[in-house]
């Protein structure tokens, strides 16, 4: 019997006659732009259905946004068997299919729609498809293949889970956030962390968690993820109350992409449909044999890191800063807080030197100076020497100079924590795992986000990794957003820097600066410091990028 289908839009739809799936799945899929060519063979008519609600789901939702928040009213059900099993059971009856499409209530399909798919997405649809796809000649397989598997995720009670999530920063709080506005997080996501807390807003570590205890420090749970971003504070009875399981103290140690399983330090295995790559950077250390590990030798990455240096200061009395980047300039303000003997020491010619030009560098440097911070540049470290305690003392320097200190923190730059993941493929110009665009690695179902990430900076034609949280919130939100729906565009980021210094309580002067873009060309400098500077790079006729730095008496809490 003949039949007829048109679409031309969420609201046109029009069927008549057998085989309707199948003509209304290629009337969506090409009004939806994906070249999609299936065989009509009666023996597929489950895998068109399966495509159809794929095709019909993403329409829907971008017709109708709120379908984003339809609970998985379906996902507790048995597993199902995989779509090409002879035994396979229906997602869909025919029955209810056909009255579903003949009743043009279209807001009803796409809720089904939504619904079936996240049941589908509970099996091994995905590998069954891919091999359908090369068998049957079916042209453009998902650019983002969903591996997955049957499992019983709604309590845990075996090793399997659809989503995992690799470390517990930023980046992991912000892709937690993005799978619970998809509705995809409750029995589905699992977050494996080498910390004792749940995700938080790392920068606070060297901004107000360093104040004296005296002028209000930062806290947790205070600056949870997604505080930062003005999102809600997902402490750990968020992640509880959003069916997300998060293993702490227990970081992987070994990887099986073939197996695609993870084995924590704990012993646990854990086995993964899609796997996000979220272990951030490690500190730069200075090496043992010259003092790189005495104690009183401080590196900041972690909570437990800032605790062990607000010890050291409580106590201090001169206190060493060797780097002159973003750690070394936030410590030194948050320790003149404490009124301690502060010296900043690195090889560059003026602090900042990646980033501020001489100019603005001179007048951070004057500030600094105006708050008794001691600034020494061009100095090389020797060595670091112990006292009769077995506790730092002092910093030897290569020229001879002995700065005294009871208290010495090394910022002088941070690696990407690739291990163990280094099979799906580095990038050895820019260090860290190499993703595309969509942060997809070489593996299959497999990505990569935030520090970790050497990414396609599309704005500049080039390969990078930004340590910075903004990144990191930003390419969590498009990471999870690729994997969950039909979003293909490229990751398109300006870069954005920014640091916050001397706002502890009774401050007379707190800072706040921003930087957007590539430091690049000519510059053109606007202002005096006092109380706001500005900087513009310009090549070629272009503004590339913006700095604008400025004082300012009273602050909210940013992290």
């Amino acid at each position: 019997m003949a039949h007829k289908t048109q679409f031309t839009g969420p609201d046109k739809v029009s069927t008549s006659g057998p085989g309707t799936s199948l003509e209304v799945g290629l009337a969506v899929l090409r009004n939806r732009k994906l070249l999609w060519i299936m065989s009509s063979s009666s023996r597929t008519f489950d895998l068109h259905r399966s495509i159809l609600m794929l095709s019909i789901s993403t329409t829907f939702q971008t017709a109708f946004p709120q379908l984003r928040q339809v609970p998985a009213m379906a996902i507790n059900a048995e597993p199902q068997r995989p779509l090409n099993s002879p035994k396979s059971k229906p997602i869909l009856s025919n029955k209810l299919f056909k009255s579903l499409i003949e009743s043009k209530d279209y807001l009803k399909i796409a809720l089904m729609a939504s619904v079936s798919l996240r049941r589908i997405m509970a099996t091994s649809i995905s590998n069954s498809y891919c091999q359908f796809g090369l068998k049957n000649r079916v042209v453009g397989v998902p650019r983002v293949p969903r591996r997955s598997f049957v499992v019983s995720a709604s309590n845990f009670a075996n090793e399997n889970r659809e989503f995992v999530i690799v470390g517990g920063g930023n980046a992991a709080g912000y892709a937690a956030r993005t799978f619970v506005e998809h509705g995809m997080a409750d029995g589905r996501l699992c977050i494996v962390s080498k910390e004792a807390f749940a995700p938080y807003e790392r920068p606070a570590l060297t901004k107000g968690y360093l104040f004296p205890l005296d002028k209000k420090p930062a806290r947790l749970p205070g600056f949870h993820t997604c505080v930062g971003a003005g999102g809600d504070r997902q402490d750990p009875e968020w992640y509880q109350k959003h069916g997300i399981e998060v293993l702490y103290k227990d970081p992987v140690v070994s990887f099986d992409s073939n197996a695609q399983t993870v084995v924590t330090s704990s012993g646990k295995r854990i086995k993964y449909g899609s796997l996000i790559i979220s272990t951030g950077a490690v500190s730069s250390r200075f090496p043992e044999k010259i003092g790189g590990d005495l104690p009183g030798v401080h590196y900041i990455r972690d909570v437990a890191d800032a605790d062990s240096l607000i010890s050291s200061l409580q106590n201090a009395k001169k206190v060493a800063i060797i780097g002159g980047g973003y750690i070394g300039m936030e410590v030194a303000a948050a320790a003149t807080g404490w009124n301690l003997d502060t010296t900043i020491i690195f090889p560059e010619d003026h602090i900042m030197s990646r980033l501020f030009t001489p100019s603005i560098a001179h007048r951070y440097e004057e500030l600094y100076q105006s708050k008794g911070v001691n600034i020494m540049k061009g100095s090389l470290i020797e060595k670091l020497e112990a006292g009769t305690d077995g506790r730092v003392a002092r910093v030897l320097l290569k020229n001879g100079t002995v700065v005294e200190a009871d208290t010495v923190i090394v910022g002088i730059g941070a690696k990407p924590a690739v291990s163990p993941f280094g099979a799906v493929g580095l990038n050895s110009a820019v260090g860290g795992i190499q993703v595309d665009s969509l942060f997809r690695t070489s593996v299959p179902g497999i990505f990569a986000i935030g520090d970790v990430a050497a990414f396609p900076l599309k704005i500049y034609n080039r390969m990078t990794r930004v340590e910075h949280v903004d990144h990191a919130r930003k390419s969590a939100q498009h990471c999870v957003k690729t994997l969950l729906t039909a979003h293909t565009e490229s990751y398109d980021y300006l870069p954005y820097f920014y640091s916050r210094v001397f706002e502890y309580e009774g401050s007379t002067r707190k800072v706040w600066w921003q930087f957007y873009g590539d430091n690049v060309g000519e510059t053109v400098e606007i202002g005096n410091f006092d109380p706001k500077i500005a900087t513009f790079w310009i090549d070629s006729g272009i503004s590339l990028s913006s700095f604008l730095i400025r004082v300012h008496a009273h602050t909210q809490k940013r992290y």
